[in-house]
């Protein structure tokens, strides 16, 4: 059955649709041409040199693998966790209160200003000079999530100030107290702008939990350099956890983009 808006076969609007429908699917597969060539004449060029066990990486793959989980999940938790601080920054950032702002600007101003690295290392190695000791996941975990928290402060802030001034006028013309107009109408449609921004932070946060590797988690980068020593083959080691870390980004970005299709239709 033909929608009421298609155009009718045969027409030249019909025509018109159908050549740009053939040249989509023609730049698709020239594309995916692209990519097999480049990267399987890569693979090709490392097995003829001699330079690839392959026994290696059919024997070792399975257990380098097996990391990518630990991997996945010290992001979704790190995620979900800066998503708050990032949504009680973005408050303490517009706050006219002066010690809230305050501390929210000295929270995002520290974390920007030093790197993620050393961060992981003070949580995992300093704190416990003050007695407060933690374990290597909860403090990797610990370290995302407050560096990732201050960077989307600002795109909380952003997408908070992006709601109309309308909206929040109308709201308390009717007499809505700040609080529920903050839930009920500028917090909705904040998260609807600030998602695609999170989507690409989390993308970014599955590559960055490499770091807590230093702290002796077996994720995915851990494995690799655990049996890429032991077995002096380090690049078959990481060339299988490099092609995991960007076949799990290549499935969330993909994730990420139907995402914002939806939402760009609903706005529509």
């Amino acid at each position: 059955m033909i929608a009421a808006d298609a155009p009718e076969p045969g027409s030249v609007l019909y025509q018109i649709e159908d050549a740009r429908a053939r040249a989509r699917r023609s730049f698709q597969v020239k594309f995916a041409l692209t990519w097999v060539a480049l990267v399987g004449g890569l693979v090709v060029a490392l097995y003829v040199t001699g330079n690839i066990d392959t026994e290696f990486i059919s024997t070792w793959a399975p257990f380098i693998v097996a990391g990518a989980w630990v991997t996945v999940y010290i992001s979704l938790i790190s995620i979900v966790l800066a998503t708050l601080l990032a949504l009680i920054g973005a408050m303490g950032r517009m706050s006219r209160n002066p010690y809230l702002n305050g501390v929210a600007s000295l929270y995002v101003s520290l974390v920007r200003g030093t790197p993620l690295i050393v961060q992981v290392f003070f949580i995992y190695l300093a704190l416990p000079q003050v007695g407060v000791v933690l374990p290597a996941i909860p403090s990797g975990i610990i370290a995302l999530s407050f560096n990732y928290g201050a960077y989307m402060t600002e795109i909380f802030r952003a997408g908070i100030q992006a709601v109309p001034r309308g909206q929040r006028e109308a709201a308390q013309s009717l007499g809505m107290p700040e609080r529920q107009l903050m839930w009920r109408i500028v917090l909705p449609q904040a998260f609807r702008i600030v998602i695609p921004a999170i989507g690409n932070d989390f993308v970014s946060m599955l590559k960055d939990s490499s770091l807590v590797s230093f702290l002796a988690v077996e994720e995915l980068l851990y494995r690799a350099q655990l049996v890429g020593r032991q077995n002096f083959r380090s690049l078959e080691a990481l060339i299988i956890a490099a092609t995991i870390y960007w076949i799990l980004t290549i499935a969330f970005s993909f994730a990420q983009q139907n995402l914002e299709q939806r939402m760009a239709r609903g706005d529509r």
